[in-house]
């Protein structure tokens, strides 16, 4: 009865092209941990362009072709997110593991994808630490919408920096950078998108801490 609750609320969900390529998957035989799995595929793509962009030089390699193979594998990550709840639910492919391979790769995405955003802007001061900082507090608020879940309560998927905001600052900023990088050779519109998802985050995990908090003290002492 919580699942529909505890999932993440798309729009995008709900239009027609999603559907087609998840019937498509499953026409194939595709399972949704596999394509879980793929996310992580592609986050690490993201990553690996991220750090050819913090080491690419204009003569040799250009790094706003890296910056575009980053964005592209941030996209590509949140399609395989998408799709593995399309299958699971819609598609009535849910597995007894499902629940691990919907958690466990997001995870992993976040820490290769924004870890990635750092090697792109160590040269930056701070870059690396603010990488970091972004990193765990982007895990934080996984592991606080969770734990109210543990705690028998409604799963809080709202931001300001829930994953497809990060996903979609980050993307932005590696856009932004493509012509940065060719204007000045600086990558600071990846920084700043960093800096924005680290203060996002932490916000975020407040807001869901005390929304935690508030629904603990309401459940132990009900209105009359």
């Amino acid at each position: 009865m919580n699942e529909p609750v505890n999932r993440r609320q798309l729009r995008t969900r709900g239009r027609a092209w999603p559907s087609r390529i998840a019937r498509g998957l499953a026409g194939a035989g595709i399972s949704p941990n596999q394509v879980s799995v793929a996310s992580v595929g592609f986050a690490a793509l993201a990553g690996w362009a991220f750090l050819r962009a913090g080491s690419a030089t204009a003569a040799t390699e250009p790094a706003w072709t890296w910056l575009l193979l980053a964005a592209a594998g941030i996209q590509l990550r949140l399609l395989c997110n998408l799709l593995d709840g399309l299958l699971a639910i819609e598609g009535g492919l849910k597995s007894p593991t499902g629940e691990l391979f919907n958690e466990i790769p997001d995870r992993l995405g976040d820490v290769l994808i924004l870890l990635g955003a750092g090697f792109a802007v160590w040269q930056h001061r701070g870059g690396m630490p603010l990488a970091v900082a972004a990193t765990i507090l982007a895990i934080l608020t996984a592991y606080v919408r969770l734990l109210g879940g543990s705690l028998g309560l409604i799963q809080d998927f709202g931001g300001p920096m829930a994953k497809q905001h990060r996903m979609f600052t980050l993307t932005v900023g590696s856009l932004a950078a493509i012509a940065e990088v060719q204007a000045r050779g600086t990558l600071w519109s990846v920084y700043v998108a960093l800096a924005l998802i680290a203060l996002g985050s932490l916000v975020t995990c407040a807001r869901r801490t005390a929304a935690i908090a508030r629904a603990l003290r309401l459940r132990e002492n009900p209105p009359s």
